[in-house]
């Protein structure tokens, strides 16, 4: 009997940060694992998290994700007492935190969580290495943003 081929099937996104396209030029992107409680990963599963107001921290060439919202599950949470907001540890190796450390500290780039999502049961996160825009580069993207809207409605019409 021939050997099955091992499908991979696409990430399902739990969360996205849909405000960092808006705010940063988005130069590189990374993939890392995240240190999780259970109660997260079950509320997770649920779809109860949010990026909105999260960002990465390096310290003592550790990367860490703060500000990410994990409301916890009322049947699952019953014994601990849930920090919704807590402080969690992102899963790097050696190479790509030093590669991340100069570039934010040296560069002057900043990492931003882009994405939550899962891949063969393990919760990812997708970081951007990014440098932010400013109130005239956003005003741009607007503008061209509309432009392409109105070429693609033109030429659809004629």
């Amino acid at each position: 009997m021939p050997a099955m081929a091992e499908t991979h099937a696409p990430p399902r996104v739990i969360a996205e940060n849909r405000r960092a396209r808006h705010d940063y030029f988005i130069e590189e992107r990374l993939e890392a694992g995240l240190a999780l409680e259970g109660w997260e990963v079950k509320a997770m599963r649920a779809g109860r998290a949010q990026l909105a107001e999260a960002y990465v921290y390096i310290r003592n060439s550790e990367a860490f994700l703060i500000g990410a919202h994990i409301a916890p599950l009322n049947t699952v949470s019953t014994h601990k007492l849930a920090d919704p907001v807590r402080t969690r540890k992102l899963l790097l190796n050696r190479r790509e935190l030093d590669h991340l450390i100069g570039a934010v500290e040296r560069r002057g780039y900043t990492l931003v969580p882009l994405e939550l999502y899962w891949v063969r049961g393990r919760a990812k996160l997708q970081l951007g290495l990014a440098k932010g825009k400013q109130k005239h580069d956003k005003r741009a993207a607007a503008k061209d943003r509309d432009w392409e809207r109105n070429r693609a409605r033109l030429l659809r019409r004629g």
